[in-house]
Formats: structure tokens, C-alpha cells, sequence
């Protein structure tokens, strides 16, 4: 089938297009949440809530854009209200869970225990420095470094100018620079 097909059967309640959306675009929602709240449980009840409003809302897509952007703008919009719901309880501390994959796969059986947990450590600090950016700087960050999402479709989905998004990331990698003294993680920036 078509996107166009597959739009259309979505927007008439076609529970068999809704099924294909979710297999197509779950992990690539589910990888989002996670670069975005850096919480294993939020991010699967945000991909969980994604879909659901993308349900909800089916009849609201007019093909403007790519059904890939629109799913990234609903997506970007249930992080931001966990972002805000969370803020709002004013949790302290950072409880970032470290994904295994960000390792390079090939070296990680090459290392030796102390070399793992070396890694272990610089991740948490690289993620932690993320997390300190501001919400639209660590948005646009995160799509663009970990989800390889051009400026362009970024700046789509975040309803910002393409050169409001270029300053964003210019901005958030010069922090992290700041931040982050590692020269091994000055490299991962």
C-alpha cells in the first residue's frame, strides 16, 4: 500500500492502516521519547500516548506534510508535556538510565571490565550534560544527534524557522562543549 492508501484507510478508521502506522513508526517514536525524557518508563507511556493521540487526531492530518513529520511534531509535543508534568512535581536528582547501544558494539567486547565501566560513566555525563540544555536546545539536539533528523524536518516539526533550528544545535553543542571537559566526549558532541 501507499502512504496515500494507507492516510486515507487511516483517516476512515481502517483498524488494519492504524496497525501498520504503529509497526512502521513504534520504534522510531519509542527511540525519540527516550533521547528526549532519558527515562525508560516515560518514554514508553509517551509512545503509548502517541499513539493514541495520533488516533484521535487522524482526521486532523491534511498530507501538508510528510506523515512522518506529523507523527514527529505529536510525538515532540507528549515529550514537551512530560517535560512540563515532570517539572511541575519538581523532582530532584537525574535518574538516567544508560542504553547499552550507545556503546560501540564492536569495541564493547573488546574492553576489559573497567574500561565498560569507564564508558558506563562518560555516557551518564554526556547524557546529564543534554538533559541541563534548555527544552528547545535539548529537543533539536536530541532529533538531530541521536534520531539523524535533518534541520530541515526538525524545523518542521518544531514550527520554527530552519535557522532558528541551526542556532539551536550551534547553541546546544557550544554548551556541551562548556560542559564537558572529556576530550573523548567532546568528540561524541
Amino acid at each position: 500500500m501507499s502512504e496515500e492508501i494507507d492516510i486515507q484507510a487511516l483517516q476512515l478508521g481502517d483498524v488494519h492502516a492504524f496497525e501498520m502506522l504503529v509497526v512502521t513508526y513504534e520504534k522510531k517514536v519509542l527511540n525519540m521519547c527516550w533521547h528526549l525524557l532519558h527515562n525508560r518508563e516515560e518514554a514508553e507511556d509517551a509512545t503509548q500516548d502517541v499513539f493514541i493521540a495520533i488516533y484521535q487526531s487522524k482526521h486532523l492530518f491534511k498530507g501538508e506534510s510528510q506523515l512522518y513529520t506529523w507523527v514527529h511534531r505529536i510525538t515532540m509535543n507528549k515529550c514537551l508535556e512530560y517535560i512540563r508534568r515532570s517539572k511541575r512535581k519538581k523532582r530532584f536528582g537525574i535518574n538516567i538510565p544508560i542504553d547499552e547501544t550507545f556503546l560501540n558494539a564492536e569495541n564493547s567486547t573488546q574492553l576489559d571490565p573497567e574500561q565498560v565501566l569507564i564508558e558506563k560513566e562518560r555516557a551518564k555525563a554526556f547524557y546529564t550534560a543534554v538533559q541541563q540544555l534548555s527544552d528547545k536546545q535539548r529537543i533539536a539536539y536530541s532529533l538531530h544527534h541521536f534520531e539523524d533528523i535533518s534541520y530541515k524536518e526538525i524545523s518542521e516539526s518544531m514550527n520554527l524557522s530552519l535557522s532558528a533550528i541551526e542556532s539551536l544545535i550551534f547553541r546546544a553543542k557550544q554548551q556541551l562543549i562548556k560542559q564537558l571537559k572529556d576530550p573523548i566526549l567532546q568528540n561524541w558532541i
